[in-house]
């Protein structure tokens, strides 16, 4: 019995209590899980850009949960204890933002923006701003402050990494958490599910985008960004 199911993995303990293993479903859902769907091999798809992604991150000094990878849908990684924001980064107008704005979407912004989001499902994930997370006790402004420079730094690190494949990082949404010593790291995932990614030349949606708006061809968008990574299947 997995010790949490969420909507796109779960999480099994382990013989240590510090490291958990997680397992990536098929399963898609979309505008709080309202819309729910199944993309074949998505959950291996996720799981192999997170891990490979995750060690380039460990490299580049930002530190996560990621320990090591199974197989193609499973991984170890770290337990955290996870605050309860979610982080939005925008580089382009897209989604909800263009939405809210009324403006046309792919517009570049400068800088980018930096949003919080209170991870909380029976509210719908509201936007929050850090002086209203400081009040409700989610975050002190020592962990605020190195969640804002951690994700300003993965954000470059990323811009240039799917540039290189070919693709545009519009936005992605980043998970944060505490581990054992208290340290802040990187949790939750980077992959297709959490990023919007256009190609460079086209635009063409290559991102869970193709499942919320029914443009088909999901599974195939999925790959897609596999292989421009560069990130081979376990054998």
């Amino acid at each position: 019995m997995p010790l949490y199911e969420g909507k796109a993995k779960q999480v099994f303990a382990t013989n240590d209590p510090h490291v958990l293993r997680v397992y990536y479903k098929d399963d898609a859902t979309a505008f709080n899980a309202e819309k729910r769907g199944t993309i074949a091999g998505k959950g291996e798809v996720n799981n192999l850009i997170s891990a490979a992604l995750y060690e380039e991150l460990a490299q580049h000094g930002v530190p996560n949960h990621f320990v090591k990878l199974l197989s193609a849908r499973e991984q170890l990684v770290q337990a955290l204890t996870m605050f309860k924001l979610e982080v939005i980064v925008r580089n382009r107008t897209a989604g909800s933002f263009a939405k809210r704005y009324g403006v046309e979407e792919g517009k570049p912004l400068t800088p980018s923006l930096f949003e919080l989001s209170y991870k909380e499902d029976a509210l719908g994930n509201p936007p929050i701003n850090e002086d209203a997370a400081l009040a409700l006790g989610l975050a002190t402004p020592e962990e605020l402050a190195t969640i804002q420079a951690l994700t300003m730094e993965i954000n470059t690190f990323l811009q240039h990494r799917f540039e290189q494949a070919g693709l545009i990082l519009v936005d992605f949404k980043l998970e944060f958490g505490t581990d054992n010593t208290g340290n802040v790291r990187l949790g939750d995932e980077i992959s297709p599910d959490t990023c919007r990614l256009w190609d460079v030349t086209t635009g063409e949606k290559l991102d869970k985008d193709r499942f919320r708006q029914d443009l088909g061809n999901v599974a195939e968008a999925y790959n897609e960004v596999l292989m421009r990574l560069g990130i081979e299947r376990p054998v």
